[in-house]
């Protein structure tokens, strides 16, 4: 686990499932890979440098279920747990998980035996029964998701593996959470809104960010009128990823390189446009409609590769087709802009930009600012901290000083997962949020092809984000 307290660390939220799954699509290394339909339309086809692209999105289909909008958990006195991935961030997440009241961790699975075993020691170590162990080979996992002492799967994984896993979670009636990004295909994302609608299981991008402090500091803040009428907003995963990416011991192969082989867009809008959407409530009351998006020439891997990496390693056979930096303006149906950046390839200071402006004033991140009238009226930044007893989330003010990576915001949206799975609570976000904060992945790679034309978003939710509705700005809830 990384303390961003100390030095600017990946979130990569993916991090290692096993060499074999990384082999599973490394062997073509810059082609297509056989990933299908990026953007709702065309086929990816191996041999070739991208991905094909057809349309950018098809109209919303039929609903085969009932909405997910509002949906509490089953309450339970004990929420158990079974863990998919167990590499750097499902290594470390674990001991998040443990830390829980009321959770049990009673299954793993990685292909790594090795990272299973050491798991395992965690949860008897936490005073907890040793837990099943699922190690046999890449699809072990579906028999942890078909466990019936299973309420919720996470799933920290590399990507190529999310939408099935998510998918088989639901399909065996348990509820799933899924590291960035949800899904990489527009018709994959449809497909696990369906599922959750039809099996009725919660499906949820685990986006730390929206747990940050400024972040939730700034979402009460604009929720409470300080910033006037929202206009603007801007999130980012500008990340130097060049060292940690080239390093095998890190990654367990070169899986999250090779995606830099694969699209030109936005790879990780999650981190950005996750809290900016809860700005603007967006699914509840506003919605994201089209996106237009701009990429770099990929210089920037390639150049560090020529710098640091010997001839004959097996990077030189690579491509890199992925933008060094992504910029993207979404718009909202109110009318509002959202900026989204994307740069893991070239030197800079780790910033997710976290912006957010309106009619009375704005807010800037990296490093935290604020000027907001009337309390600011000389043209200079105010101080952002003297916001902090007014307007701090009250998980911020229970827990002052969270444990875990990431300045604590990983423990708390574990811990208040657990507390919605516990008490029988809506939680905070839904499918419909992690399929629209995921649907730039493929579309910004969509847009880029075409010159920045804007590509649709669709409307995941069918029509129904026009209602108000709570979100993780939450209320305290009494514990019984």
């Amino acid at each position: 686990m990384h303390d961003e307290n100390a030095t600017p660390a990946p979130d990569e939220s993916t991090d290692g499932h096993s060499r074999r799954a990384v082999l599973r699509t490394a062997g073509i290394a810059g082609a297509g890979l056989g990933l299908g339909t990026f953007a709702g339309g065309g086929t990816a086809r191996a041999g070739t440098r991208e991905a094909t692209d057809g349309p950018a999105a098809a109209p919303a289909p039929a609903r085969k279920g009932k909405t997910m909008i509002g949906v509490p958990f089953e309450g339970r006195s004990t929420v158990r747990v079974g863990i998919i991935g167990l590499g750097n961030r499902g290594g470390g997440m674990i001991d998040l998980f443990l830390a829980q009241p009321g959770v049990r961790v009673v299954a793993l699975c990685d292909p790594a035996k090795d990272k299973v075993a050491a798991a395992a020691k965690k949860v008897v170590a936490a005073g907890q029964p040793a837990p099943a162990t699922y190690t046999n080979g890449d699809n072990d996992f579906e028999k942890l998701c078909a466990r019936g002492d299973v309420d919720f799967v996470y799933v920290a994984t590399p990507w190529d593996w999310h939408f099935e896993m998510a998918k088989a979670a639901m399909l065996n009636g348990k509820h799933v959470g899924v590291e960035c990004p949800l899904a990489l295909r527009v018709d994959h994302l449809w497909e696990l809104v369906d599922l959750s609608e039809r099996t009725r299981r919660h499906c949820m991008q685990l986006e730390n960010c929206c747990y940050g402090k400024n972040e939730m500091r700034v979402l009460r803040m604009a929720h409470a009128g300080k910033f006037g009428d929202l206009l603007h907003a801007a999130g980012a995963y500008n990340h130097d990823l060049r060292q940690l990416m080239f390093d095998p011991n890190y990654y367990e192969g070169p899986w999250r390189r090779l995606w830099h082989t694969r699209l030109r867009g936005d790879l990780y809008p999650n981190h950005g446009f996750g809290p900016t959407a809860n700005y603007m409530d967006v699914n509840r009351g506003d919605r994201a409609t089209h996106i237009s998006s701009f990429g770099t020439p990929a210089l920037g891997l390639a150049e560090y590769r020529r710098a640091h990496m010997p001839p004959g390693d097996p990077s030189w056979k690579e491509t890199y087709i992925e933008s060094d930096r992504t910029i993207s303006l979404v718009q909202t149906a109110k009318g509002r802009v959202i900026r989204l950046e994307h740069d893991v390839s070239t030197p800079h200071p780790y910033s997710r930009v976290n912006s957010l402006g309106g009619t009375r004033g704005v807010f800037e991140d990296y490093p935290a600012r604020v000027y907001i009238e009337p309390d600011h009226t000389d043209d200079r930044w105010g101080d952002f901290s003297k916001y902090a007893a007014e307007f701090d989330h009250w998980l911020w003010k229970e827990h002052a000083n969270p444990p875990g990576g990431h300045g604590g915001m990983d423990y708390l949206l574990v811990f208040r997962l657990m507390q919605c799975m516990r008490l029988g609570l809506v939680p905070d976000f839904d499918v419909y949020d992690g399929a629209t904060w995921t649907a730039p992945v493929p579309l910004s790679h969509a847009s880029i092809k075409a010159k920045g034309a804007p590509q649709e978003i669709p409307d995941f939710t069918r029509g129904l984000w026009r209602k108000a509705r709570p979100g993780i700005d939450s209320e305290k809830p009494k514990e019984s």
